[in-house]
């Protein structure tokens, strides 16, 4: 492990930054850092700008936690300079970073894996608004940003292709619906924790992901044991595919009519949500572990060339 010996080590907890997840991000790197201060840690909060090289190494901290979502934070970007920099830090590195936050690589690499996945593509805002890329019911999501800002679902025997607003990206990700039950499964190391169902009214979208009401969490989700088994099995399997390390979690569709073979791999998270009632902090709890006792054992996990 690359920090200092000394009994308390300096974190920098990186949260804020520039992508559409800002919000998410310092409310996450809020917990963080209040949890690793508990645990004895000397904690600074560093609201990531155009400035953080020089701020890190004004601060030189023997550790960088990072609680940034979305793009910069969590597509390689902070990583390749943290790497530079020579800092040990948490969660993937540049490559698996990079990859894990395009959805579309990301299933190619699923596919390799043999891991179960749904029909997708990649197509222009201009062609989606033109014509069915897919055939109804699909969804139209941006293919390189975190959560679902900007998800759009295009239901069977919907005559018009769906009008994009102008926060899309210019290419998005068109991929079929899969109906059914949202589950999830943290990794963490080199074991998966459990399994959450996500009971939502109606779509799962920004709102119901971040504001309270929205979904309900059960953990451990109360499904066959051949799907639970199933979800670990995937959940790691992507994990190690995509190169993750640390903290992991991957998004699951389960269509039960259709038993093992409705079950499909949506995406891996690699900078999934940090406050004690996110998904995977709270499957941790689930497993006996506190939320300082997760974030302390990130900060000790953490090293460079990841």
């Amino acid at each position: 492990m690359g920090m200092s010996s000394r009994a308390d080590p300096k974190v920098a907890v990186l949260m804020g930054g520039p992508s559409a997840e800002r919000e998410v991000s310092l409310s996450s790197g809020r917990e963080c850092a209040a949890a690793l201060r508990n645990e004895g840690f000397e904690v600074i909060e560093l609201d990531a700008g155009p400035d953080l090289a020089a701020r890190l190494a004004d601060l030189s901290p023997d550790v960088v936690f990072n609680a940034l979502h979305g793009r910069w934070g969590e597509d390689g970007c902070v990583q390749g300079l943290l790497e530079w920099s020579r800092i040990p830090y948490t969660h993937s590195g540049v490559l698996a970073s990079a990859l894990a936050m395009d959805k579309e690589r990301t299933k190619q690499v699923y596919r390799d894996a043999g891991l179960p996945v749904v029909a997708s593509v990649l197509a222009s805002k201009a062609e989606v608004a033109a014509r069915h890329v897919l055939p109804p019911p699909y969804v139209v999501k941006p293919y390189n940003e975190g959560s679902s800002v900007g998800v759009y679902l295009v239901k069977d025997g919907a005559n018009q292709p769906p009008q994009l607003s102008d926060e899309m990206p210019e290419t998005v990700m068109v991929e079929t619906y899969a109906p059914g039950r949202e589950m999830t499964t943290t990794v963490l190391g080199d074991r998966a924790l459990t399994v959450t169902d996500i009971l939502t009214d109606g779509w799962y979208d920004y709102d119901a992901k971040y504001k309270a009401g929205g979904s309900r969490h059960v953990v451990p989700a109360e499904i066959p044991q051949e799907i639970f088994d199933a979800c670990l099995d995937y959940a790691l399997r992507a994990h190690k595919a995509l190169g993750c390390r640390g903290l992991s979690r991957t998004d699951f569709r389960w269509d039960e009519s259709r038993g093992l073979e409705g079950l499909v791999l949506l995406e891996t998270n690699t900078q999934p949500g940090m406050t004690p009632t996110s998904l995977a902090p709270e499957q941790a709890q689930a497993c006996g572990m506190s939320f300082g006792a997760l974030c302390r054992w990130m900060v000790e996990d953490a090293s460079c060339d990841r």
